[in-house]
């Protein structure tokens, strides 16, 4: 007999409260995107660094109003795929939504793999990339696997950590401007003869840089109090990443030269270097490091609690829904995504990774603004947040919008990983898989 004091079979333990969901999200979305990826996104813009970043937000935060509706209303394993079953009734199209999220989960794991190998890493020690990848990757799974509560009480840590280095960056551009340096105007130079497209080809990158927030969809039924806690968690998040960034982002424009941002293989660091406040480039390199490697804990904590989630809804194999029975964390669908995420790390650079990363989501994001309007005349038996109909629609537009600046050979890249997901889904269709009992 199961008691309201123990989990049922296969169930999992509600033990993340607001201030550990908080982090996760904040954990999560202040990873390798700015800290890697602004030398990149100044390339595609110039000084105006902080607009791309600016739209970027704009455009998360759209389509994370219609995150918190779902989250609160359906609060399940499984996030997007679960809303596209119940808002579609179509097991194919909610496979199809569960796999490109899980996809871009494993993706982005290996995209901050390659990261985490990179020009911080070898500021300190000239160790092989691809041996890092894998050690990095066993070392995350490992954490992974021992506990939900164990893990996010490492990323609290850790995002105290990575938010310090940013805070770092900000810090060093006022003493700066402080010292009579940098040109405010080259806030406003955009390098590039359309700035309109410049500035959306660029918030393409910085939209890498603020995906995250839709992971933390997937840890619904770890959550205390969700219809309270994941609101508050979700926008108070994006909205202390997104003042964070911009500040970054200003600072990175007016203190490196554009062209040495351009360029650089670790941009926040030299802008550290830079700015004469005197922090050794060694440690800054360091909190670099461990921003990159929060993040992808984070990531592929979502990823495996999504392929957990799809295997009890009978999209994938039952044996990656299966929960290891002392720590109740779903053991096998972790070293799946751990081994996945693995392979490809030694696949493209960080650039490209994140490209894909977003057109996968992006997907992802059309159907969970879609399903929050088809399920708006759906009442359930609890309080939950309501987000007005005009915002999943400009989410909508704003999905269009980034899509439109994908390039053919990230369609090429993400369109074959949903042809194997495609394969994969017949295969267990014809196995004949069922969902799991609740």
């Amino acid at each position: 007999m199961v008691t309201s004091s123990s989990p049922a079979p296969g169930a999992l333990k509600r033990a993340i409260t607001l201030p550990m969901l908080l982090f996760f999200i904040l954990g999560d979305v202040l990873g390798a995107g700015v800290y890697a990826l602004a030398g990149t996104i100044a390339g595609r813009v110039g000084g105006a660094l902080w607009a791309p970043l600016l739209i970027a937000l704009l455009f998360a935060l759209l389509t994370a109003a219609s995150y918190a509706e779902l989250v609160t209303k359906y609060p399940k394993a499984g996030g997007a795929a679960v809303f596209a079953e119940r808002a579609f009734g179509r097991p194919w199209l909610s496979f199809l939504v569960g796999f490109s999220m899980l996809a871009a989960g494993v993706t982005s794991a290996a995209g901050l793999a390659v990261a985490f190998a990179g020009g911080y890493l070898q500021a300190l020690v000239p160790w092989s990339p691809g041996w890092v990848c894998l050690g990095f990757l066993l070392l995350v799974g490992l954490l992974n696997a021992r506990g939900i509560k164990e893990s996010l009480s490492v990323n609290l840590v850790l995002t105290l950590i990575e938010l310090s280095g940013l805070l770092l960056v900000i810090a060093a551009a006022g003493w700066f401007l402080l010292q009579g340096r940098g040109d405010p105007a080259r806030l406003l130079e955009v390098d590039a003869p359309s700035a309109s497209l410049a500035i959306l080809s660029a918030a393409l990158l910085a939209f890498y840089s603020f995906v995250g927030f839709e992971t933390s969809a997937n840890l619904a039924e770890e959550v205390r109090d969700v219809s309270r806690v994941y609101p508050r968690a979700l926008f108070g998040a994006l909205l202390i990443a997104g003042v964070v960034y911009l500040l970054v982002g200003a600072g990175a424009a007016l203190v490196l030269p554009l062209d040495q941002l351009k360029t650089s293989g670790a941009p926040l660091m030299d802008v550290l270097g830079a700015s004469g406040l005197g922090v050794p480039t060694r440690l800054f390199a360091v909190i670099a490091l461990i921003a990159v490697a929060n993040g992808t804990l984070l990531t592929l904590i979502m990823a495996s609690r999504l392929a957990y989630g799809m295997a009890r809804q009978g999209l994938l194999p039952p044996v990656l829904g299966r929960v290891l029975p002392r720590r109740r964390t779903p053991g096998v669908a972790i070293l799946a995504t751990t081994a996945v995420a693995i392979a490809l790390s030694f696949t493209s650079t960080l650039d490209v990774l994140a490209e894909t990363v977003v057109l996968l989501l992006l997907v992802v994001f059309i159907s969970t603004n879609l399903a929050v309007l088809v399920l708006k005349r759906e009442s359930v038996d609890h309080p939950h947040f309501r987000v007005h109909w005009i915002f999943p629609v400009l989410a909508l537009a704003s999905c269009a919008l980034l899509m439109a600046q994908q390039g053919g050979a990230t369609w090429l890249r993400a369109g074959l990983m949903l042809l194997v997901g495609g394969v994969l889904y017949g295969l267990t269709r014809l196995a004949g898989t069922r969902p799991a009992e609740a």
